[in-house]
């Protein structure tokens, strides 16, 4: 049979955004295997740099008003436009039921935004799929409404533990289906929603983006202050993140091993991190890059002995999935030390493709960072073993194929 596609709109909260490499990967894909789409982003970019990625990804791109009062007409004009349809009604008594049990600005700026999506998309043939479970689905799900469309949802971290369980169960059951990219996310949305078909789909690497390198790592063992081992966290400065854990573990490692810390990255807590890092007498040894392209990023893998993230849970819920880069410096032939926390040990074992420590636990991560230090063989075992599985199992040209027959099938069965 042959697959008639629907007009596709694709909901982000930003694009470009240098932290979302995953997203623009996905777009590539889902271009280089003949989807077409567009994309629908509820924010300009504000990132000063822009990844290569992106550079080749041709989909058209509108920007929704960022604040209802930035373009006033433009949101009346969909207003009053969408009123003369009698969905309208619909989708407000959806959007009121939603703003008893969330009276926020936010709230209602998704409305709103449904509102131009739902003017400007106009009607015919159409599918909104949403990048993320909270704000765009929002959005796609107030427009699915408005225009009688199906939407779909794109589910990953941050989305999943911090939107309140009422507002994913009514998305997830009103949506087609639900991807999401680790097993715990997974079976946490499940719970919430058990008759809404959930799968999972890892996103996994664009391998030629991330080829074999030729050398990895060092003979490095931190005994030569001249030749120090290189550690490289790459993430946002967030809570999150752990670098302030990371930071007192390396202010807590052995003064006879010598090393250098780097990180890749903007948010609005580095500077408080460097003040961090002062104060723990470590900002000598400390570099901070700031934002990157993922050009760069790859060029400093190359020269790193140890990869590190400290991931963990915050006080809102917010907490990472599995993160890419750690998937990236695996496929780099990194040795990886991090927490043994959310989706992380869905990808690494301890002691066999990467060290894993408790959450929230310097002292456990300051002697998993000495080990790797101090073994440059340890590292390189775990640096392949963790190679290994990425080229065998992370490869993202499955996960593309399995996005787009989810597609597929429901526009044939239409």
């Amino acid at each position: 049979m042959l697959t008639k596609q629907p007009r596709l709109l694709i909901v982000v909260k930003g694009y470009p955004r240098l932290s979302e490499t995953f997203i623009a990967q996905e777009f590539l894909g889902l271009q280089n295997a003949g989807l077409a789409f567009e994309i629908v982003s509820l924010r300009h970019p504000y990132d000063k740099k822009r990844h290569p990625v992106h550079d080749q990804i041709t989909a058209p791109v509108t920007y929704l008003p960022e604040y209802l009062h930035d373009e006033p007409l433009r949101v009346v004009r969909a207003t009053l436009s969408q009123m003369a349809h009698s969905r309208f009604w619909t989708a407000m008594g959806a959007f009121l039921k939603d703003l008893r049990r969330d009276i926020t600005p936010n709230r209602v700026r998704r409305f709103g935004q449904a509102l131009v999506l739902a003017h400007e998309a106009r009607s015919g043939d159409l599918w909104l799929h949403s990048h993320f479970a909270h704000t765009p689905a929002s959005v796609a799900r107030y427009a699915s409404i408005l225009l009688d469309v199906p939407f779909t949802i794109s589910a990953h971290a941050k989305d999943i533990w911090t939107s309140p369980d009422w507002d994913l169960t009514e998305k997830m059951n009103d949506a087609r289906w639900t991807v999401t990219c680790t097993a715990s996310g997974r079976d946490h949305l499940q719970s919430l929603a058990p008759a809404a078909p959930v799968h999972l789909q890892y996103h996994g690497l664009d391998l030629h983006r991330f080829p074999s390198p030729e050398h990895a790592g060092s003979d490095r063992d931190g005994s030569d202050p001249g030749n120090p081992v290189r550690i490289l966290s790459v993430g946002r400065a967030v809570q999150k993140k752990g670098y302030d854990t990371i930071l007192a573990a390396l202010a807590g490692l052995p003064e006879t091993l010598h090393w250098r810390f780097e990180h890749v990255g903007g948010g609005p807590e580095l500077d408080r991190l460097q003040t961090n890092a002062a104060d723990l007498g470590i900002d000598a040894q400390v570099t901070w890059h700031g934002q990157l392209d993922q050009k760069e990023v790859l060029d400093l893998y190359h020269g790193t002995d140890i990869f590190t993230l400290a991931s963990r849970g915050t006080s809102d819920g917010d907490r990472d999935g599995l993160p890419n880069v750690l998937v990236e410096a695996a496929s780099q032939r990194l040795a990886c030390v991090a927490t043994a926390f959310s989706a992380i040990p869905e990808f690494f074992e301890d002691g066999k493709n990467g060290l894993l420590v408790p959450p929230e636990d310097p002292t456990a991560l300051s002697s998993a960072l000495a080990r790797a230090i101090a073994d440059p063989e340890l590292r390189k075992d775990l640096g392949t073993a963790a190679e290994t599985k990425v080229r065998e199992e992370f490869d993202f040209l499955p996960g593309i194929a399995r996005l787009k027959g989810l597609f597929e099938a429901e526009w044939d069965a239409s």
